[in-house]
């Protein structure tokens, strides 16, 4: 199993504020990196055990489904992610300190099939690519917190 990371701190805002754009599904494709549609929804997000399928753009991941494994509110959330590629533990923490705010994103992850290259490529490539994507995603979902503020 790999793991990408990423977190960001942004000034003044409350967990709520931010956990209520982060669960708001139709504002996803505003910051989350790939992600074109949300295509069905199954329960009650952020609850455990809703389940959500969204669709990437072209050159993406293609369909991924996400299943809510854990939740607990003003703090984060953890789900199972699946696409074609990948089958993973995806996790986000809120945490308040101060006038400050700290997202963090975790993606533990498991590539799918048997090539002997996989682990080299993981190495090389796809986990900095991971990390990459975690990054884009928190730092747009920051400009759209910082958006809606004004």
């Amino acid at each position: 199993m790999s793991t990408a990371r990423a977190e960001i701190t942004i000034d003044a805002l409350t967990v709520a504020e931010a956990e209520a754009l982060w669960y708001d599904q139709d504002s996803w494709p505003l910051f989350i990196d790939g992600l074109r549609s949300v295509v069905s929804v199954d329960g009650q997000p952020p609850q455990v055990g809703s389940i959500t399928v969204w669709r990437s753009g072209p050159a993406g991941r293609g369909t991924v489904t996400e299943t809510v494994i854990d939740y607990r509110p003003g703090s984060g959330q953890r789900l199972e992610v699946e696409d074609d590629a990948i089958q993973a533990q995806q996790s986000v923490q809120f945490s308040a300190t101060g006038s400050s705010l700290t997202i963090a994103l975790e993606l533990d992850y498991t590539l799918r099939g048997n090539s002997p290259f996989r682990m080299i490529s993981d190495w090389l490539f796809i986990r900095r690519a991971e990390a990459e994507s975690l990054r884009r995603t928190l730092a747009a979902f920051a400009a759209e917190l910082e958006q809606r503020e004004i």
